[in-house]
């Protein structure tokens, strides 16, 4: 019996059988030519209609999908029309290299330059290379790299998954993932969640298990073990019963005492909306708009635009749905409006700043709002994503009032924006954490890198702090004593963890928004605490010397959470 330890980014304990992704596709040979009677206009052609093929399938499969992983398979088939990457391969082959080889080297020049960019370009230094693989197997008539068929469910056991095969987990087939790279706030991570599969990252070793050996796996613990014995099968059923319990949801958050928590959802498009409200959301908590921009060449109308805000708002009658402006730029380049050449794209023109540079596009984009609003029953809320100062915050309240929304809003994923809180919320009427960016920028580690998954949590206590500050500032000038006079909610990841859930609440947030299937859990946790309670855990969390004690201290505190099996 082996056992592997990780972190656990999605709980869930199950049984079954391990499956390895296939081994990558092999790399073309060293100076591989021209094969004797193809020219370079027909290697060429060869080349682009691989690679248009390979972004036809993906945006098909994008077409199927919703959420997170309707936007990352969008996102990597833009990818396989990279202007950079092809233009690179055909000088290549113009040299003389085959269209195989060429494509290898070009994309291994533009992922390393991504990944020397550091921060979210690094996440799609690896889109480049799960493109280069799909591109090099379609020129050889083999299928594309990925999740393997199985007539029966499986554990997935990886190195890490490529954006566009965790965006299209079948949770019916696959019981549980585990992979020895990837970091708490991964695509991988973000797409299990959303799925409700169990799932750990950061295993090390996994990779070697032999396929089909049976494990189980805990997705809370963050541990895998070969060749489970009766009291892993034990803890596999208690989590069946488990499961059923959280289905009994009542749609509403609140602490033992009464104190009332909004439990919100996170969501991409109207299909996502619907689903949401038929698991018990309250409302959106936070709309990523961005989906309506990519994969195109050009701006939406605002007609376009208002059709698609219209379709979340109809699935929340009179509740609050708040949207995020386009947080274009970074990871998610639009060919419009950002600047590929940028040195440092997550420190770049991003979310707001794009304002600055393409003035017009984020009016517009109100205008859309306003326009869906007024044809709506739903409660708007707009946010805007990386604002920095209070300067910025008056700017955007001041262009919402202009388009006629009545609640202007700001996220808090910088850390200077928590450090002046009470500034910033004095120009606004709520705040939004979003604890994946917070975390990453306040710990300067990429939240992609499975080496730095201890420092890229949000329980580190600088970031708890942090959260503090927020919820301070939300004070209204000369009634500090007075907290939360202005709603500061959490949309992050972390919202999603029922132990970190509570400790939130005690610092002032709020709302928590969250995948709609992480409601229930929350849910039941919360009602195990008063808010006195929750004050003291997370008391407990800022005093703590690092990340793993508080977390280690807070879950000591709630028994509920081993009950449940998370």
């Amino acid at each position: 019996m082996q056992n592997f330890q990780g972190v656990g980014v999605s709980p869930g304990r199950v049984i079954g059988p391990a499956r390895q992704m296939p081994k990558p596709v092999s790399e073309p040979p060293a100076g591989e030519q021209l094969p004797d009677g193809v020219s370079v206009e027909e290697a060429t052609a060869e080349l682009k209609q691989a690679a248009t093929a390979v972004h036809d399938e993906l945006k098909s499969r994008a077409e199927r999908a919703s959420g997170d992983g309707k936007a990352v398979l969008e996102a990597t088939a833009l990818m396989a029309r990279d202007t950079m990457l092809l233009k690179g391969a055909g000088k290549l082959i113009a040299k003389g290299l085959s269209n195989q080889r060429a494509v290898w080297e070009s994309a291994a020049s533009v992922s390393e330059m991504l990944h020397n960019l550091g921060g979210y370009m690094a996440e799609r230094a690896t889109d480049v290379l799960d493109v280069r693989a799909r591109i090099v197997a379609e020129l050889r008539g083999q299928a594309a790299p990925g999740i393997p068929a199985s007539a029966t469910p499986f554990v997935l056991v990886a190195e890490d998954l490529a954006p566009a095969d965790t965006a299209t987990l079948d949770p019916a087939v696959v019981l549980a993932l585990v992979t020895s790279g990837g970091g708490p706030q991964s695509h991988t991570a973000i797409i299990a969640r959303s799925l409700g599969l169990p799932a750990v990252v950061a295993a090390p070793g996994v990779d070697d298990l032999p396929d089909g050996a049976e494990v189980y796996v805990d997705g809370a613990a963050g541990t895998l073990v070969e060749e489970p014995g009766d009291a892993e099968r034990s803890a596999a059923a208690a989590w069946e019963e488990t499961a059923s319990l959280l289905a009994d949801f009542d749609g509403q958050g609140t602490t033992a005492d009464g104190h009332l928590v909004p439990l919100l959802a996170n969501v991409g498009g109207a299909k996502d909306a619907v689903a949401a409200a038929e698991l018990g959301a309250e409302g959106v908590g936070l709309f990523r708009t961005e989906f309506c921009f990519l994969e195109r060449d050009s701006e939406p109308t605002v007609d376009e635009q208002a059709a698609a805000y219209q379709g979340v708002f109809d699935a929340f009658p009179g509740k609050k749905v708040v949207l995020r402006t386009l947080d274009a730029g970074a990871d998610k380049p639009l060919p419009f409006l950002t600047d590929a050449t940028e040195p440092n794209p997550a420190l770049g023109v991003r979310g707001y700043r794009t304002d600055l540079t393409s003035p017009g596009v984020l009016q517009r984009q109100l205008e859309a709002i306003a326009r869906a609003a007024e044809q709506s029953e739903a409660d708007v809320w707009v946010m805007a994503p990386m604002i920095s100062t209070a300067d910025e915050a008056a700017k955007f309240a001041s262009m919402c009032a202009d388009a006629g929304l009545k609640t202007p809003g700001v996220m808090v994923e910088v850390p200077s924006a928590a450090l002046t809180a009470d500034a910033i919320l004095r120009e606004v009427s709520f705040a939004s954490l979003g604890t994946n960016d917070l975390t990453q920028y306040a710990m300067a580690a990429d939240r992609q890198l499975g080496p730095l998954a201890a420092l890229n949590t949000p329980w580190q206590p600088a970031v708890l702090r942090l959260v503090r500050l927020s919820a301070e500032g939300a004070a209204t000038e000369g009634a500090a004593a007075e907290r939360n006079a202005k709603p500061v909610g959490v949309c992050g990841e972390a919202a999603a963890d029922p132990a970190l859930a509570v400790v939130l609440v005690g610092l002032g947030v709020t709302t928590l928004s969250m995948t709609a299937r992480s409601l229930a859990a929350v849910a039941a946790v919360l009602k195990t605490v008063t808010l006195a309670q929750a004050q003291e855990l997370a008391e407990l969390a800022l005093s703590a010397r690092t990340a793993e004690d508080a977390r280690s201290a807070v879950r000591g505190k709630l028994p509920v959470l081993e009950d449940l099996g998370l």
